[in-house]
């Protein structure tokens, strides 16, 4: 029963809808009223409130870390598996319908737990392209591709397995994002676009 325990352990810690919460407390509103509906860290940004926005982003990271760091602790050859539920629960959490984030910053969390190196070339993939384009989504997509590429360069097989479903499902959550990206109309980020 360990596998189930390391899958439902890490979709409960991906489920917590930390965007959600923090804007609520915040007095900021429904979040899923704004922008584009997402619990993220990027939509919580549409909000103008750039502190929370970081704490979305710090608290998304820091659930996926915790999920594979904790199943790794108690159930070592499941930690895969707890990776992929800290996703999927952050994407589809039950709470709200199935209806959750993108899992980017969960992503990031789930690499740096994975094995340092592949978070690493995950931040620096995000970030550095943030940076240069400006726009959330190509950053996003672009580091989620670039961890399992990362991991198979170590020689971490397992990682690179569950990293590669988790960017192809990445991918797919940016469907939307990859047809304004054709139409050149995907807002920068900074760029003071309203919801």
């Amino acid at each position: 029963m360990d596998w189930i325990l390391a899958l439902l352990l890490g979709y409960a810690l991906g489920s917590v809808p930390f965007g959600l919460l923090i804007t609520r407390i915040a007095g900021a509103g429904d979040l899923r009223s704004i922008g584009s509906g997402n619990i993220g860290a990027t939509n919580v940004l549409r909000t103008g409130r750039k502190g929370l926005a970081a704490a979305t982003l710090l608290l998304d990271l820091l659930k996926g870390l915790a999920a594979v760091l904790i199943v790794a602790r108690f159930f070592p050859e499941w930690i895969w598996l707890a990776a992929l539920g800290a996703f999927l629960g952050h994407c589809f959490p039950v709470w709200l319908g199935f209806k959750g984030g993108k899992g980017v910053a969960t992503t990031a969390g789930i690499a740096f737990g994975l094995a340092w190196p592949i978070g690493l070339a995950y931040a620096v993939t995000w970030v550095g392209l943030l940076l240069i384009v400006r726009i959330s989504s190509v950053a996003g997509m672009t580091a989620a591709i670039v961890a399992p590429l990362a991991a198979l360069l170590l020689g971490e097989n397992t990682a690179a397995g569950v990293l590669a479903l988790i960017a192809v499902l990445v991918v797919f959550l940016h469907r939307e994002n990859l047809a304004r990206l054709r139409a050149g109309t995907e807002p920068k980020v900074g760029s003071g676009k309203k919801p």
